[in-house]
């Protein structure tokens, strides 16, 4: 199914794309440079699905439905009248999945000298978050098709999820506590 975006939808999500698109450079980047296998690891995982998530926006703008269970690695068999439930599963798997990755977090020896570095990589990813997260809420409620909201609910969803993933492992490190 094709989708004519307005002027207004083009804008907003032109400007997700260039969101998403600094959230891979960072967690990349991050990746890298991090001191701690644990960050590492959960800043690649969170590269990988800012690549789907700019994936997706590119689909819409070239004015394409996108086909979230094709987009999570399922087989295009369970696209279709079952794509509803498929989505639903996926979302609690992928929530199982994030629990125990944060567990693991937590469960790692922590070292009473937190790497200064990998807390700032920590305080400037969890901030990017927060703004990416409210900037798909604008784009959300912008857009005419419900397919589209859909899909970028997903995604906030997710970038949502980084952010507590990221909030998760600064409280177990010591590098944050709320007040």
């Amino acid at each position: 199914m094709n989708i004519t975006l307005t002027q207004k939808e083009r804008l907003l999500l032109e400007d997700q794309k260039s969101h998403e698109e600094l959230c891979i450079k960072k967690y990349t980047d991050y990746a890298n440079r991090a001191q701690d296998p644990q960050l590492k690891q959960m800043f690649e995982k969170h590269a990988q699905h800012e690549q789907q998530h700019l994936n997706t926006i590119n689909q819409i703008l070239n004015g394409q439905v996108p086909a979230m269970n094709n987009q999570q690695g399922q087989s295009s068999q369970q696209s279709g009248q079952q794509g509803g439930q498929q989505s639903g599963m996926q979302n609690q798997q992928q929530s199982g999945q994030q629990m125990q990755n944060i567990k693991q977090i937590q469960n790692a020896s922590t070292s009473g000298n937190s790497n200064q570095k990998d807390k700032e990589f920590c305080e400037d990813l969890l901030m990017t978050e927060k703004y990416v997260s409210g900037t798909y809420d604008t784009t959300i409620f912008e857009c005419i098709d419900t397919n589209v909201r859909q899909a970028l609910n997903h995604i906030q969803k997710e970038e949502q999820q980084h952010g507590e993933d990221i909030f998760n492992y600064m409280q177990s490190h010591g590098m944050y506590t709320p007040q």
